[in-house]
């Protein structure tokens, strides 16, 4: 029998980066606050420019995002637990990561934390920036369709994007939106911890 996927995002679901990412948003924009850049999340934060897009002559256009970032990014910490339900999950499901972080410096971080192996595919940004179409990506590699696919996510964005593919979406509330805002989106059910993320994921698919 086929395992059923599961699709992680990386930032604020397994690493806690929300203060690596403000922090280099902020100093390209020193005006950003940390309620516009959680909205730059709204939607795939790739095409943030509309609507959320508001530069002023302070912002520094010099500056690449991921070239600050990834040094942060090595130093941020795991959500406690994530590490020992991954290494769970992995036992009955095919994990994948599907990330708007870059991909070499998502499999380093899982490297030195010893969790690359329990994930079949890391995809990030330079696979292809729409979640939509790296989605679509697993269906065709796995020959699998939506109902084998569940998407775990701590942004409305994310999960917009996972229902243009048919799948539904189990939101973390410990990244970086807040519940009220995951809601916006109708996922299946929302976590408030890591531990009950599995029941979370074996109801889905019980459905």
């Amino acid at each position: 029998m086929t395992k059923n996927f599961i699709l992680f995002d990386f930032d604020g679901v397994i690493a806690d980066s929300f203060r690596a990412a403000y922090g280099v948003a902020n100093m390209m924009c020193p005006h950003l606050t940390e309620d516009e850049h959680r909205r730059r999340f709204e939607g795939n934060i790739h095409d943030w420019e509309e609507p959320v897009d508001r530069h002023t002559k302070d912002c520094r256009q010099d500056i690449d995002f991921f070239e600050e970032y990834v040094p942060r990014l090595k130093k941020s910490e795991i959500f406690s637990g994530m590490k020992e339900i991954i290494a769970g999950l992995a036992q009955g499901y095919t994990l994948v990561i599907v990330s708007s972080t870059v991909t070499s410096p998502i499999q380093d971080y899982l490297n030195t934390r010893d969790l690359a192996t329990y994930f079949s595919w890391v995809m990030g940004a330079d696979v292809h920036t729409s979640k939509v179409e790296k989605i679509k990506m697993v269906f065709e590699k796995y020959e699998i369709g939506p109902e084998s696919c569940v998407f775990i996510t701590d942004t409305l964005g994310d999960i917009l994007e996972a229902e243009k593919t048919g799948i539904g979406a189990i939101g973390v509330t410990w990244g970086f939106h807040k519940p009220e805002t995951l809601k916006r989106g109708n996922p299946f059910r929302l976590v408030d911890s890591p531990d009950v993320l599995p029941v979370a994921i074996s109801d889905y698919f019980s459905q």
